[in-house]
């Protein structure tokens, strides 16, 4: 009779209630994180400090991102290039180049559009200020002749 000795089991989760709580927070990012200082304050002031102090030292009051992001998605998706890999069905990959060269081609005539609307803005303000220049140059000028007529 022989007995298998139970192999430990490695899991990713956090053990520990803070371990857990605080992989909860970070899932639902630093919005989470401020609300949970926001309402330490409100109940219970030492709480909020701690909760504050604990997000300035762990250096999630300022970054970007936070801790468990970098474990779940691989580096291209933290740099924004997931969409350009290739998913390896050629029609689907065709129809998003299409999809997207004609996207940038529309984000391009419309900041043409954009630019060209606020040259035809700019123009018109700078036309109204020249005729609104010209009109009080001949009024005062047709005040000068006034009073040299009287």
């Amino acid at each position: 009779m022989s007995t298998l000795a139970q192999a430990p089991t490695y899991t990713n989760e956090p053990s520990g209630w803070f371990a857990r709580s605080e992989a909860w927070l970070d899932s639902k990012g630093k919005g989470a994180w401020i609300a949970a200082m926001v309402l330490g304050f409100t109940f219970v002031w030492p709480v909020g400090l701690a909760l504050l102090f604990y997000m300035i030292w762990s250096k999630r009051m300022f970054s970007r991102h936070h801790r468990g992001s970098y474990g779940r998605h691989g580096s291209s998706a933290r740099h924004g290039f997931s969409a350009m890999r290739p998913s390896g069905n050629n029609a689907f990959d065709a129809y998003k180049a299409d999809t997207l060269r004609r996207l940038e081609d529309e984000q391009h005539s419309f900041e043409d559009f954009l630019q060209r609307l606020r040259d035809a803005k700019d123009k018109a303000e700078f036309d109204e200020f020249m005729d609104d220049r010209a009109s009080a140059s001949a009024a005062a000028s047709s005040k000068a002749d006034e009073k040299e007529d009287a």
